[in-house]
This record gives C-alpha cells, structure tokens and sequence, in this order.
C-alpha cells in the first residue's frame, strides 16, 4: 500500500452544519455527473437517496434496501416493463450515527421471481438495478478474482476480447539485490502480484493475501474448481483458481535465501509515476534489513503458512510443487526458530510501503498451525499449544492491518479443520470464543440502520476491507456451526460494498450501475483506458484522512462520509490484494 505522512486523527463531533451538507451533495453531483448511465435509469441527484446491492439479492434470502430521505412507501418494478410487482411500507426513520443519515429499510424479501428490477419511492425516484436470480454473484466473483491476473507482475498481460485496451506489456523483468539484503548483483525478479495503487511487492501482503485465497479453496474448492478464469494457464489440468495463486506462490518462494529465511519485499527505492508497469524502469530491488541476518522473521513466517497451505492444496494436481513448497515451509519455520524476533524497518533511502511489524509471534503460530495441519509432525503441535492463548482476544473483532495480525487466522485454522491429536481444551476454547464473536457481530449487523457490521472504530484505511473480513468471520464460524443468521450477516457486508451504503455506490470496479470511477490504481490511473480495470475493490472511508484529499473535507463529516472517487486519495480510493483476497472468498461463499 501507498504511505504518507499521518496527519492528526479525526476528532469525532456530531453537530451537522449547513456546509456539510452543501459539500457532500456536491461531491454526490460530481459523482453523478462521472456516473456511467444505468439501463433504463434516470440519472438524477434523487436517485443517490435509494440504496440498493447493485448487482442483486439471492431468490433464497433476505432483500433489503435502504432510503435516506422522507418517505413511506415504495414499489419494486421490473427494468425490462416499469410493471410494480411488489408494493410495500418503509420502516421507520433510525438515525445511522456513522453517516449522520435518517434511514428507512424496504423489506421485499417476499419478491422471489427471478428477474432484474429497480426500487421505485413516490417523489423521490428511483433506484438503480439489481437482479433476484439464484446466484447473482456468479460475475462479481469473476471479475474479483480475475482482477488478481490484472496485478500480475513480470508478464505482459490482456484481459481480452471482454476489456478490449486493457493491457500491458511485460514488466519489471530485471531485478536485483538492495545495499540492505546482504548480497549484490541480479535476481529472478518474474512472478508475483503488483501490490496494490503502486507497482512493490511485499512477503508480508502477499503472505496473508495468499493464505486468505487458499483459504477459500479449502472451503469452497467444490465451488470454485470449474470456474474459468480465461488466463494464460486455463486448461492446463489445475483449476484457473489455482494457477492465478501459484503465479505469487512461485516469487514467495524466490523471496526465500539458501539458509531459508524470506526477505521482505521487492520494490524500488521509490514509488513511481502514474504510469504504466512496463514504463516504470526504476530498478526492481530485494530489500532486507541492512544487518544480519537480513531477512525478516514475519516474512519468513508468512512464508512457512503459505507454503504449508500449499503443499495440501496443489498435491492433487502437482505433486512436485506441493513438495517443493512444504520443503520451503520447513526451511523456513527452522530459520524463525533460530531467529524468532527479526523485524523490518525500510532502510535509508527507502519509501516505498514499510509493512513493518514489532511483533511476529502470531505468524509464527500461524507457521506452526498450518505445518501442523499438513504434516502431523508434534513439534509444530507443541509450539502451537504453548502460545495460542495469547491470541485469544484476537478472535474478538477483525485487525485493522489483516496482514500484520494474523493470529485470528492461526487460531480459527486449528478448529476448522482439526486432525487426530488436536487437543480438546484448545480446539473448546477457540470454537467458543469464534462463536461468540459471530453471534455478536450477526447481531449487531441486523440493529444497523445500513445492515452493515461496520463499527465508529472500523472506518480507517481499507474499511471495506475491514467490512470484507466481518463477512469472512462469519462465513468460517458458519464452516463450524451452520447459522442462517451467519450466512444472512455476510451477505449485508457484501450488499453494502455492493452498493447499500451511504454513497449509493458500488466499491468495485464497473460492477453495477454506478462504481467508482477513480481508484488509486496506476494501470487505471495512467490514460490508457477510460474506465478503471475492473473487479479492484476500493479502501473505501477513512476517518483518519490519510491524504491531502480527505484532508481537505470539512471537519466534521461522519465517518462513512470522509471518502472521495478520486485518484489522489490513497487513503480511501486505493485498492490492494489483501483487500482484493478478501472479497474474493466473500464471493466465494455466496456462489451455489
């Protein structure tokens, strides 16, 4: 991810003033203007008022929408006719205190024909369009996780006859060793996924960005095996899903050094311009610590996870692979062993994303876990059982940083898919404490005025990854003890990054009627193509304004308000593969 300097936090205050709401519906008229046209919807500042999931709602499940402004009833109509098949009553005006707005809900879950429709409100106007069918989500996942080929780095790429123009040629092919990874000369430099608006990569991201994919496959492969990706691997014998993840498992494992420690990241100095990859010639560098032993601990880690994940995953469909990233694994857990608090700070010169983290006790667990689960050996056992209650408490409420606190994620792999031997207190401790938190998010989700899970505290940098990983929480607790209540929780995460929100915009790109338009995103940013290369999610709002353009919005604005559809706010509009990772398993647990 971009950084920046972190200017003062947001002091949180209540009082509206004429000026803010003279500003933000300004930005919502800038936004309509830029808005690409909707099918059979009029475009006009009324319809923002209206907020639906712009791609859809399951036949099975609750459909709700939400309206921000003064009314009683609303109609459902079919897009294809304007013929009402569904009337019903708003709820009650609640007050939504992280977006200052009064809103009412329109429950047309009673409505189950298949079709594509549009919410109608008596002098306000309409929505924009959303299906009912029996997977609705079936092209989002697509596009989500296509996207992940869109970030390849050291390849040329083309999204096809589908995004004609979206394209680029090979980049970053050379690449070498930095003055801090204590060696010199050239290094493999092909393979990876570009990070996120800018064009490093990092072990760290990478590490919890990959898990979190395996992750999926390891619940939902069934699903997702047969679904072409249309890459350059499809057809080759591995399902698409697969292949994408391997083109970053493969430069994880070029980040590992003969003695098996992973150096941190490959980057340049700086960040370039908004340019396209294959433009960006600064020099493609594997950064270290700058002393002994140069890798760090946390990537390191991450490396033995991901390679453990790996080796389970890949082994029916390459056997030598899986093998090859297990040993990795192993080489790698022994190197934290021998060095279990090495942690990375950028060394001088340095700008670029730091992803630096002081502690690296849970990827260690997080190692254990996982060489556990894929090896039975009892000495991953052993260091597991030692430590895991000191990750207890992370189990309560998602990390702002997924990838620097993954402790959560070592504790929840224990229980989802136990082996002989796992230890009964353990897997009783985590299996309650998972429940627990579940319960408590479901329930706070369905009193929300929006339907979202979203506290005060979440709308940081990367909210709607935050609002991904409420919908991930639940699908898990969900793999250990099936609750509709769960399933329903997840999907109003969706339906809100979906569209459901106080912007009334879809967070992913060209998904639905009206997304974002302007990501932090270089390939998108950088003249080639009109619309943003699609499927990226974006941050979405971040209260602590960590860009000179949320700095620039009035003061008091509401958290869920300070986010703007501009190419200069990283801090809101920015897009990155952990992120990315997450939505693509919230898909994934949504697919039939």
């Amino acid at each position: 991810m971009t950084t920046s300097t972190i200017l003062p936090p947001w002091l949180a205050r209540w009082c509206w003033e004429l000026a803010v709401v003279l500003v933000v519906a300004g930005i919502l008229a800038i936004s309509a203007v830029r808005a690409r046209g909707a099918e059979g919807n009029s475009v006009s500042p009324k319809t923002y008022s209206i907020m639906v999931d712009q791609v859809g709602y399951p036949v099975d499940g609750p459909k709700v929408a939400v309206v921000t402004a003064p009314a009683t009833q609303f109609e459902v109509r079919r897009a294809n006719d304007d013929v009402a098949v569904f009337h019903g009553s708003l709820t009650a005006a609640a007050f939504d205190s992280n977006s200052g707005d009064e809103v009412r809900a329109a429950d047309f879950s009673g409505l189950r024909q298949p079709g594509t429709y549009y919410l109608q409100v008596s002098g306000l106007g309409r929505s924009w369009n959303f299906t009912i069918g029996p997977s609705p989500f079936d092209r989002v996942y697509y596009l989500a996780m296509r996207a992940f080929y869109g970030q390849r780095c050291g390849t040329a790429v083309d999204l096809g006859r589908e995004f004609p123009g979206y394209s680029h040629a090979a980049c970053h092919q050379q690449g070498e060793f930095h003055a801090s990874a204590g060696k010199s000369g050239p290094h493999d430099n092909v393979g990876g996924w570009h990070d996120a608006g800018d064009y490093g990569r990092y072990m760290v991201n990478s590490g919890v960005t990959t898990g979190t994919l395996l992750w999926a496959w390891e619940l939902f492969g069934q699903k997702l095996q047969h679904i072409q990706l249309n890459i350059p691997e499809s057809g080759n014998g591995t399902p698409d899903f697969l292949s994408e993840v391997r083109w970053n498992l493969e430069w994880m494992l070029k980040m590992q050094d003969a003695d098996g420690g992973a150096w941190h990241k490959q980057t340049s100095e700086h960040f370039p311009d908004f340019i396209m990859p294959e433009k960006d010639t600064l020099p493609s560098e594997v950064i270290g610590t700058g002393s002994a032993p140069y890798k760090s601990t946390c990537a390191t880690a991450d490396l033995a996870a991901v390679g453990a994940i790996a080796a389970r995953a890949y082994r029916p469909f390459d056997a030598k692979f899986a093998d090859r990233a297990l040993e990795a694994a192993k080489r790698a857990w022994v190197w934290t062993e021998r060095y279990p608090d090495v942690t990375f700070k950028n060394p001088s010169g340095v700008t670029t994303g730091e992803y630096g983290d002081a502690v690296c006790a849970d990827e260690r667990l997080w190692a254990a876990v996982e060489l556990w689960r894929t090896t039975g050996d009892s000495a991953y056992h052993d260091h597991f059982l030692t430590h895991y209650a000191e990750f207890l408490s992370s189990l309560d409420a998602p990390p702002v940083e997924n990838w620097k606190e993954v402790g959560g994620l070592a504790l929840r792999a224990y229980v989802l898919m136990p082996r002989k031997g796992s230890n009964a207190l353990a897997l009783k401790a985590i299996r309650e404490r998972v429940l627990t938190a579940a319960d408590s998010v479901a329930a706070r989700t369905q009193c929300s005025p929006y339907h979202v899970s979203l506290q005060t505290r979440d709308y940081v940098w990367g909210s709607n990854s935050i609002a991904a990983q409420y919908g991930v929480d639940l699908l898990m607790a969900n793999a250990l003890v099936p609750h509709r209540e769960y399933v329903d929780a997840a999907r109003d995460n969706l339906h809100y990054l979906l569209g459901r929100n106080t912007f009334s915009l879809s967070w992913v790109t060209q998904v639905g009627n009206h997304p974002l338009r302007h990501p932090h995103h270089r390939p998108s940013g950088a003249g080639k193509t009109a619309e943003p290369w699609p499927g990226l999610l974006s941050g979405g709002p971040n209260a602590n304004r960590q860009d000179p353009v949320l700095s620039a919005l009035p003061a008091n604005l509401p958290p869920a308000k300070v986010y703007v559809d501009d190419v200069g706010s990283y801090g809101s509009n920015e897009v990155a593969i952990n992120w990315q990772a997450l939505l693509v398993f919230l898909l994934a647990g949504q697919l039939q």
